[in-house]
């Protein structure tokens, strides 16, 4: 039966605009896309971006605060409503708040032309005033309960603020990449640990009956806590090295507390349904990279640090980004949840494959020349495969049968 678009149906800018998932979504992974490609031939001396960064310095700032931000701004405007119960941001606010990020983007790329500090000003705008409006609707539906969900904003706003100035003053990042890395991780694993355990018991109790993740309780609250403490801990000790033994062994405890954790929430029991597997396996990469990174303190070992940082970069922050971001335009769309064999191997598989060889890169940096390039190739085919087969859900705008069929 072939279908008409609805009169009374919204225009498709008025429909992109409509919610936060739509915008920032879909532009953050063509961001996310777009960043590899170019930084990968620019890293390897092909090419050149006319930036007052560095290729490194570059490629940090815009994972850490362009395509998070855009991701963890498209999640938190679309569940926030559900938590307050207020109608979502829409229209022209947030057209405007989106091209405030995309302001940032563009003034970073061109630094080099409009000067450094212009660009500081406009890419260091957005953060504040994400927060701004987050906490505006939680203090207007009286949500304290989520008011750390803006202090976690605020904390990585402050770690961009270290970013510029440390580059300005030294012209490299010694500890405000590990600020931001530790900001987020920490943030996905609050959020993670929120809807991991209910999405996966929803599964299971229709799909595989059984017994399933139990409610938050003082186990995930030490947890979360020993968590906290090692991630504040890790980019202290780059300025205190009295503290590089306690950092190092505090990150391997909290570590094999989330391991734990984790294993409690039945990962094992969703492998028939790659939706809720990928959850499972994106914060897997979080005890993984605690461990690594508290290994690599103790042995002094730069290796293993690269690996335990892309562990957390590479697999917790691109592998659940698209975890949230395929799963949330689903649900808004009215799919089925569920991946299709188009999600879970135009998708999951390059995103994990990515994570993977990234890690190897670290660990075996003479096959750098090799790994890297696939490594990248593996990260653009995830992101553009999330445009390319869910940009027609996002985008799509009410429907009814053509009375004439």
């Amino acid at each position: 039966m072939s279908h008409t678009i609805d009169k009374h149906s919204p225009s498709l800018i008025a429909h992109f605009f409509s919610g936060g998932f739509r915008p920032f979504f879909l532009a953050g992974a063509l961001h996310a896309a777009l960043m590899i490609a170019l930084w990968v031939p620019w890293f390897l001396g092909f090419i050149h971006v006319p930036t007052a960064l560095s290729p490194v310095v570059w490629h940090q700032h815009e994972l850490l605060f362009g395509f998070v931000p855009a991701v963890i701004a498209g999640f938190l405007l679309t569940a926030v409503p559900n938590w307050t119960g207020r109608k979502p941001l829409g229209g022209w606010p947030l057209g405007l708040l989106f091209g405030l990020w995309l302001a940032g983007r563009l003034a970073i790329a061109g630094s080099e032309t409009i000067g450094l500090h212009a660009a500081m000003t406009v890419a260091g705008a957005f953060l504040p005033v994400l927060a701004g409006l987050i906490l505006r609707e939680l203090v207007a539906a009286r949500n304290s309960r989520n008011y750390k969900v803006v202090a976690v904003i605020g904390i990585l706003f402050a770690a961009q603020l270290v970013f510029f100035h440390e580059f300005e003053r030294y012209g490299r990042i010694d500890m405000a990449d590990r600020m931001a890395i530790a900001t987020i991780i920490f943030l996905i694993a609050l959020i993670g640990g929120r809807i991991i355990p209910s999405f996966t018991g929803n599964w299971l109790r229709q799909n595989n009956p059984g017994p399933i993740p139990p409610a938050f309780n003082r186990f995930d609250l030490a947890a979360t806590v020993l968590s906290g403490l090692a991630l504040a801990a890790w980019p202290t000790a780059t300025g205190i090295t009295a503290l590089v033994p306690f950092a190092g062994l505090l990150l391997i405890i909290a570590g094999i507390a989330q391991f734990l954790r984790q294993l409690r929430w039945r990962p094992e029991r969703t492998l028939a349904e790659p939706l809720v597997t990928i959850l499972h396996i994106a914060f897997f990469f979080i005890p993984l990279g605690f461990l690594m990174t508290g290994t690599a303190l103790l042995l002094d070992d730069a290796g293993l640090r690269t690996a335990g940082v892309h562990a957390w970069t590479s697999g917790t922050i691109g592998a659940m980004t698209l975890a949230v971001m395929t799963r949330a335009t689903r649900g808004h769309s009215a799919q089925a949840l569920r991946s299709p064999s188009s999600t879970t191997f135009g998708i999951y598989l390059p995103i994990v494959l990515a994570t993977l060889l990234r890690i190897g890169v670290a660990l075996a940096p003479q096959y750098t020349m090799f790994l890297l390039p696939l490594t990248g190739l593996l990260w653009i085919v995830a992101f553009l495969g999330f445009l390319v087969l869910y940009a027609p859900f996002a985008l799509q705008r009410k429907f009814r049968p053509n009375p004439s069929v």
